[in-house]
């Protein structure tokens, strides 16, 4: 087997590993093995290519890396659940404290904490100002 096969299974690999458990580290050794793979069409000496792989897997992760997960940061803000509940005032329908509360939002029933130790009587509006799970925190509205 050439080392341009062994270092693209060695890519192959650990994209694999990066679809099983993303975490966006294995992607950039997979780079960095396809990289090496097309390095070692011409060249043959194992140890440089082992070089040339650790030397592209690091700099990949040190530079690429950080690049990754600010867009997978920016990506779960605009798409995720956040966006359709965070900032909207809404209606309480259980009283609310930091341990228990209902609200409706879209029709739905939700659970709703607050942050202050005040309660928020039923009926009053509030604001969703964080969303954790299935568990909604929320702040009185200033009138």
């Amino acid at each position: 087997m050439d080392w341009w096969q062994i270092f693209s299974i060695v890519g192959l690999a650990f994209l694999i590993l990066e679809m099983l458990v993303p975490s966006m580290f294995f992607l950039n050794l997979a780079f960095a093995g396809f990289i090496t793979a097309v390095v070692a069409v011409w060249f043959s000496d194992w140890v440089w290519l082992t070089i040339i792989f650790s030397i592209l897997a690091l700099m990949s992760i040190l530079l690429l890396r950080p690049l990754m997960l600010r867009s997978r940061k920016t990506k779960e803000q605009t798409t995720g659940m956040e966006s359709k509940y965070v900032g909207k005032i809404v209606k309480v329908i259980e009283p609310i404290s930091r341990l228990s509360g209902a609200i409706t939002v879209y029709d739905e029933r939700w659970e709703a904490r607050s942050d202050v130790n005040e309660p928020i009587a039923k009926g009053e509006a509030v604001k969703i100002i964080k969303y954790d799970s299935l568990v909604l925190t929320v702040e009185k509205v200033k009138e």
